[in-house]
């Protein structure tokens, strides 16, 4: 084995990323990693200041005067595209007239072994930049890690909040669920109806049949109502057979009408438990965002209820609108006690 080749395969293991210039500048050999570094072309044939651009020192613009920085740090670039940056040191070599340049690429190593899909396998096993390696894929690795943790906490955390906003035998929205959605819609000043709508003899089904009966019947009224609203309304179950319905943008009062009319009909047809025929109806009560100077959320809740103790008191199974005069027959003791009195659930 001749001296030459012995020392080509001596700086290929330990300097894998170097070339031999010859006198002239002309790139004559390049280790295994430098060969990796123009995968469309090759750098032997090739001369040395053609392929790259010597940065720093910057009077460096001859194979003559790059020859005199011999043992000085370079910094340099590719000239094509995209311009890597190296860093590299040069030295005389065994043969008369020879120069080896080292070239590392510095802190950019990470990005680099990515561009030009280098291994361990492409560096000195002594080269610090396997341990910066190693320690950036460790770092990956547990920066990964914590992201999946995060995710996991976030989706946790977005399960419970939406768990403590919604009523956990109907899915539906809950009252503290149904408070916010109102008290953004007063905030943002948008038109919506407010309808509050019970259970009529809801309590017998329960009595009679037991509370898993009751349960079921629940449920099932949530469906009706889900499908007769769109998906941008709030259905809210706020009691044991109390629903609170938010629906936006709306001020027609025919159009609300319908969608209540359409929620009680559903709800006298009977709804079957093991077989066994379960039947409820339905009353309800409205008011408008549009109806109040002032909006606030007890004045509408308030007024909701009055026009939903209306609907009971004219038969059940029926759907009122809040007015003025429904508040002063609440205020009148001779109107109100001309009532007869309702047993709620009843």
């Amino acid at each position: 084995m001749s001296g030459g080749t012995l020392c080509y395969k001596m700086l290929n293991v330990m300097c894998p990323m170097h070339v031999i210039l010859n006198r002239n500048g002309d790139i004559r050999f390049a280790g295994p990693t430098a060969q990796k570094l123009l995968p469309d072309g090759s750098l032997v044939g090739r001369s040395f200041l053609d392929v790259f651009e010597i940065k720093r020192p910057r009077e460096i613009k001859s194979i003559s005067a790059l020859r005199e920085k011999a043992g000085m740090k370079l910094h340099m670039q590719f000239r094509d595209p995209p311009h890597r940056e190296l860093k590299g040191v040069l030295m005389e070599g065994p043969e008369v007239g020879q120069m080896i340049v080292n070239l590392s690429f510095g802190i950019s190593v990470v990005d680099a072994v990515q561009e030009y899909k280098l291994t361990a396998a492409d560096f000195a096993p002594t080269d610090l930049t396997i341990e910066m390696l190693y320690l950036v894929e460790a770092k990956s690795a547990a920066m990964e890690a914590s992201r999946q943790l995060n995710r996991r906490l976030q989706g946790a955390r977005i399960a419970a909040e939406e768990q403590a906003l919604t009523d956990t035998l109907t899915g539906l929205k809950n009252r503290r669920a149904m408070d916010q959605v109102l008290a953004d819609l007063i905030a943002e000043g948008e038109c919506f109806a407010l309808m509050h709508m019970d259970l009529d003899y809801f309590k017998a089904v329960n009595d009679t049949m037991g509370h898993a009966a009751g349960d079921h019947v629940l449920q099932q009224v949530s469906k009706i109502m889900l499908n007769e609203v769109r998906s941008r309304d709030t259905v809210a179950r706020v009691g044991g057979d109390e629903f609170v319905l938010l629906l936006r943008d709306v001020e027609d009062p025919a159009i609300i009408d319908q969608i209540a009319n359409r929620i009680i009909k559903k709800l006298s047809e009977p709804i079957y438990f093991e077989g066994a025929r379960c039947e409820v109806s339905g009353s309800a009560g409205t008011t408008l965002s549009s109806n109040y100077p002032v909006l606030t959320a007890d004045n509408l809740l308030g007024d909701a209820d009055v026009a939903l103790y209306e609907s009971k008191y004219r038969g059940r199974g029926r759907h009122t609108f809040f007015s003025e005069d429904l508040r002063e027959k609440e205020r009148d003791p001779a109107l109100a006690s001309s009532r007869t009195p309702i047993v709620k659930h009843a």
